[in-house]
């Protein structure tokens, strides 16, 4: 995050805004409590005023009950009940003004006289308050200025603070092990390393062993980076301090260094603890010439962080494990022995730990009997831990639109499609001409990928339209695959134009629906020659590219050869495009028939699953291995009667 160069104009600007604010609530109550004070103060009914003689004639007449005397002020109660009030003279007292108004004494005395004193307090109050006043909210004033003002420089002071969230091992909540983190054995076996040493490191500094300062974690996103990282922790039962990478770079040079400086202080009084410091590259990136510019606020960070984990003061039970998917830009004094010398590579789950994922996500998620994760898990290759989350989360999501109490396979093979291609569009009104192209053309793909030997076997097909795609067909390979040969990419690149050959076949023309298919070919066809070396060019790469590991974006290309041998590349490139196109050509029309059963029956159903495609096509379904166990042991038991 960057903050602009004015961050104190920001900062005065927000004192500003309290304080006003603050000042608008004081006012507001002062306002409330005046209108109460009006309201219940005065009566509904004020007192009439009157004169002094008319109490004398009013005591003559034998009409006054009481008289309260308070200072001046004569509080007149009436016989009838009627309340007035009246003003003597400051030097003489109530009798003798009567009196001096001619009211006879008979008459006085039968009037109820009561002197109230006025008390020391009140005095005081009414004497010192209005001179004192002005002087108390001046002075409460200032000391409210300069108490926001206090807290300011405290805002400021703490700007250079570590912002890391420590999770506390006593929190069991917030706890989280190695049992939460379905596969990456060898990543666990690597850090369980670090465990044991929290636990017991006089074990290893017994035989002389130092145990790795830093460790990197690397992988594309949403492997479990994070995850592993909280579950060392929660295994070692330390604090785990967690923050980004991008926290610690601020406009103000130093700001970084001090947060550095500041976590690590935080970190050894907890000592023994963990440091996970997320998406390190932010930081880490290779002072002066790294990708993304030079940067002083960045590199005095890292300079902080390099002094910090093998500094002078080395005896400390601080671990650091840092997190990144570019670790091509990362400053060579990070990764050397003593910092991050040790690497733990996060790699995509294969088969089986994806179904031990699956089965970690699905806990508190109500299957029907018949999901079968490890026919999802089949049918997601290249998924990583995040997006078999969001799989599932958004099967249960299905479910609860489609108000049943259980989430069934048809929820999660849709999610599965919904993850990759983006929701149905139903809605989206499509031409039948249209929708009749779209059906053969993924006929041609389906026919083709269930021709060709090495080609991947269909799972669906589809003329509904998802995201930006008209219609899909659905295939992934039957195990994990991570060497691929070149009779597989040869077979793939005819099912690619298995679709733009149908519609030439079927309708003499060609639409713009095959555009992403040949833009696919062309690649593939591009790499067989220049990057896998599987062309008549020889054992050899053309080019040298400079792309993102994890994150598998080329970034660009250095062109090492002539432009003789550019035109041989295109020219190879060219030719195994026209090779798949006739393998494609030569298939579809040897079954005409089968592309437009197909074709019908994708019109009338839209969408075809596995099985049904499988018996359109006359292939025999797999058998299971329990099957086939059981085939065996049958055929060794006659086998073994027929020798008796």
């Amino acid at each position: 995050m960057i903050f602009v160069h004015s961050y104190k104009f920001v900062i005065r600007k927000d004192l500003m805004q309290k304080l006003f604010k603050n000042i608008g609530i004081v006012i507001i109550i002062f306002l409330f409590i005046s209108g109460i004070l009006v309201l219940y103060g005065n009566p509904a009914k004020k007192p009439a005023s009157i004169s002094l003689s008319t109490l004398a004639q009013q005591v003559n007449e034998g009409k006054v009950k009481e008289i309260k005397v308070n200072s001046n002020n004569l509080d007149i109660t009436l016989s009838d009940g009627t309340t007035e009030k009246s003003t003597k003279e400051t030097s003489g007292g109530i009798v003798e003004t009567l009196k001096n108004y001619g009211v006879d004494s008979e008459k006085i005395q039968n009037v109820s006289i009561n002197i109230q004193g006025e008390s020391g307090l009140t005095f005081w109050l009414g004497t010192i308050l209005p001179f004192l006043l002005p002087f108390l909210l001046v002075g409460a004033f200032i000391w409210y200025m300069l108490r926001q003002a206090q807290r300011g420089n405290n805002q400021a002071m703490s700007f250079g603070a570590s912002r890391a969230r420590m999770t506390d091992p006593k929190n069991k909540n917030q706890k989280v092990t190695f049992k939460s983190v379905a596969g990456s054995k060898e990543a666990k076996e690597e850090l369980y390393e670090i465990v044991e040493f929290l636990k017991n490191p006089k074990k290893f500094l017994d035989l002389g062993a130092k145990i790795p300062k830093g460790v990197l974690l690397l992988g594309s996103p949403g492997t479990g980076k994070t995850l592993i990282s909280k579950a060392v922790a929660g295994e070692a039962n330390v604090p785990f301090f967690n923050i980004s990478g991008s926290e610690f770079v601020e406009m103000f040079v130093g700001v970084g260094a001090s947060r550095v400086r500041d976590l690590f202080k935080q970190a050894k009084k907890n000592a023994p603890a963990i440091i996970f410091i997320d998406e390190i590259d932010a930081v880490g990136r290779h002072r002066g010439a790294g990708l993304g510019g030079g940067h002083d606020e960045r590199e005095q960070t890292l300079n902080q962080i390099l002094v910090e984990m093998d500094g002078f003061d080395t005896n400390t039970n601080v671990i650091i494990i840092a997190a990144t998917n570019r670790p091509d830009v990362l400053d060579p004094a990070l990764l050397r022995p003593g910092r991050f010398d040790r690497r733990v590579t996060m790699d995509l789950p294969d088969i089986a730990e994806r179904e031990e994922i699956l089965k970690l996500h699905s806990k508190n998620k109500p299957l029907t009997k018949d999901a079968d994760l490890r026919q999802i898990a089949q049918r997601t290759p290249g998924f990583s831990g995040a997006d078999l989350s969001n799989l599932l989360n958004e099967g249960a999501i299905l479910a609860a639109r489609r108000n049943r109490k259980t989430i069934s396979m048809d929820e999660l093979t849709e999610s599965i499609e919904k993850v990759i291609l983006g929701p149905e569009r139903r809605s989206r009104r499509i031409d039948e001409e249209e929708k009749k192209i779209i059906a053969y053309h993924e006929a041609g793909h389906a026919i083709l990928g269930a021709t060709l030997k090495n080609a991947d076997p269909v799972q669906k097909i589809s003329i509904i339209s998802r995201g930006n795609a008209g219609g899909y067909t659905f295939s992934t390979p039957e195990k994990d695959k991570t060497l691929h040969s070149r009779n597989y990419f040869i077979d793939e690149l005819s099912v690619l134009l298995g679709g733009y050959v149908s519609e030439k076949l079927t309708f003499g023309d060609v639409t713009t629906g095959a555009s992403n298919d040949l833009e696919r070919a062309t690649n593939m066809s591009r790499s067989l020659v220049t990057r896998y070396g599987m062309s008549e060019l020889g054992p050899r790469t053309f080019g040298h590219k400079q792309e993102m590991v994890f994150l598998g974006k080329e970034m660009h290309e250095e062109k090492n050869y002539s432009e003789k041998t550019a035109e041989e590349i295109d020219h190879q490139v060219s030719s195994f495009i026209e090779n798949a196109y006739k393998v494609a050509e030569n298939i579809l029309q040897d079954k005409k028939e089968l592309l437009e059963k197909l074709s019908a029956t994708l019109l009338e159903k839209e969408t075809i699953e596995q099985i049904e495609f499988n018996e359109i096509m006359g292939i025999a379904p797999k058998a299971k291995k329990e099957e086939v166990v059981e085939e065996k042991v049958e055929e060794e038991k006659v086998a073994v009667e027929v020798e008796k």
